[in-house]
């Protein structure tokens, strides 16, 4: 079982509105924070392409509300 690491309370996740994708520069849907409090940025398509490495380095994901990301289902089926 891997461990899950939380960021302190203080930590608050920033909205993805008007940000763009780490690989692409599309327009930005879901942003990833890890555990040493970086951030990584994608959009639509590639935050369901790279989902399965990224819920493995993940410690907090925020997603644009019309944006369904196939990693949250891929987190909530490994709890």
């Amino acid at each position: 079982m891997t461990p899950t690491l939380t960021p302190p309370p203080e930590a608050e996740a920033r909205p993805v509105t008007g940000e763009r994708c780490d690989r692409c520069s599309a327009a930005a849907k879901l942003r990833v924070t890890l555990a040493g409090g970086d951030d990584l940025v994608f959009c639509g398509h590639h935050a369901n392409k790279y989902a399965e490495s990224l819920v493995k380095i993940a410690v907090d994901f925020t997603a644009d509300s019309e944006f369904d990301w196939r990693g949250s289902e891929l987190l909530t089926s490994e709890n």
